[in-house]
């Protein structure tokens, strides 16, 4: 997992754990949301989708959120090519919330997890790479890009 790029933006909130923990989190939420509607080009109809609330998300709801994401990998795992590094990605995401000062998302917060929510494809790809996406086992691919 690469993360060093987190470290570019200039952002007083994306230079804070929690900060990068709710980045993280829009990413992982947001490919599992396009997951949820492969094939089908409008993102707006994929279930986890309708259940955000863009600009008025609280922690306790992003908390929530980030809870469900082991019962939904479960519930899509058919159609989820790369699930164990949405949970790799997820539990990263709540490892630097975690960390952080446990403040309300604000703004902030809202305009980061939005960020990383509808660029979910080009920073999950930044984090693991395109090397996994031509390789077969999963769980290999995910030990190869944690080392």
């Amino acid at each position: 997992m690469r993360l060093d790029f987190l470290k570019d933006f200039k952002d007083p909130y994306m230079r804070t754990s929690q900060g990068q923990g709710v980045f993280l989190a829009g990413v992982a939420l947001g490919y599992l949301a396009r997951c949820q509607v492969e094939g089908e080009k409008d993102l707006t109809s994929a279930p986890l989708f309708k259940q955000l609330e863009f600009g008025r998300m609280n922690m306790k709801g992003l908390k929530k959120l980030l809870a469900r994401v082991p019962k939904l990998l479960a519930a899509y795992r058919e159609g989820i090519k790369y699930g164990g590094f949405i949970a790799a990605l997820a539990a990263e995401a709540n490892d630097l919330i975690l960390k952080g000062e446990d403040q309300e998302l604000g703004v902030d917060g809202n305009f980061t997890f939005t960020t990383g929510f509808a660029s979910a494809p080009t920073y999950f790809w930044k984090i693991f790479g395109k090397k996994g996406e031509a390789q077969g086992d999963e769980a290999e691919q995910l030990n190869e890009v944690k080392e």
